[in-house]
């Protein structure tokens, strides 16, 4: 039996040029869901996504899976430059940073957990590309948000999480440099930000690092590699490999 969705279809897509093997997560950053659905579905916004996931748990499909999708906007994971292409994305009805961001409530992540489901049993897509917003365009963008439950997402056997002790060390952060610095570039490209190592830790290496941590360590978000987000970031890449 198949999700019960609604249909609001969106103008705005076009041909992907392959199969999608990405999933990216949002929120709507709107004061209302109504707000949220117009604006993907005007065809001058030129924005859109394939589903939209109401607060009380409503799903509406916007663009069919086998479109390309405009959601992603400039973005980059795993070498990838064009997201939209390979990527479903699937907006959460939130106001956001701007608007009084909150929790997102049960009823909403429990049709997101069954709305992957679905779409994993369609389309070959790996737990270490169902990512957030954030994730793909770190200098743009926070959402899904530190307030997102990857956690939950992952029990129900959705994307990646780990929880392990923290490893000895002193903290890297802007200015340092190293054989460190590099090591912790390499495992961020690795996983799949845009960090070429260098081992200078740049302004651009704490905004990567700020977004790793809003994703996989929200509890605190300052941009400096303790060892408790390093060992993550490890314990991120065994379990993904």
């Amino acid at each position: 039996m198949s999700l019960e969705t609604i249909a609001r279809p969106s103008p705005n897509f076009d041909s992907r040029k392959g199969p999608p093997d990405m999933i990216v997560l949002h929120y709507t950053g709107m004061q209302t869901g109504q707000a949220a659905l117009e604006r993907l579905c005007d065809h001058q916004a030129k924005v859109s996504a394939h589903y939209l996931i109401e607060e009380d748990g409503r799903i509406f499909t916007l663009v069919a899976e086998e479109r390309r999708a405009w959601h992603a906007g400039v973005s980059f994971w795993k070498g990838e430059r064009d997201i939209n292409a390979v990527s479903i994305g699937i907006e959460l009805v939130n106001p956001g940073h701007e608007f009084g961001y909150r929790a997102f409530p049960d009823a909403q992540i429990a049709a997101l957990i069954a709305l992957l489901d679905e779409i994993r049993g369609r389309w070959e897509i790996a737990d270490g590309r169902i990512i957030g917003h954030s994730d793909v365009a770190p200098d743009r963008k926070d959402d899904p948000g530190e307030l997102f439950p990857w956690a939950r997402l992952a029990a129900a056997g959705h994307g990646l999480w780990v929880e392990p002790p923290a490893s000895p060390g002193a903290p890297l952060t802007i200015g340092d440099e190293g054989a460190g610095v590099f090591a912790l570039q390499a495992g961020l490209t690795r996983l799949g930000y845009d960090s070429a190592p260098s081992g200078q830790f740049d302004d651009k290496t704490a905004v990567i690092l700020k977004a790793f941590q809003r994703h996989w360590r929200p509890e605190r978000i300052d941009g400096i590699a303790d060892g408790e987000t390093r060992a993550r970031l490890v314990h991120l890449l065994r379990a993904g490999s």
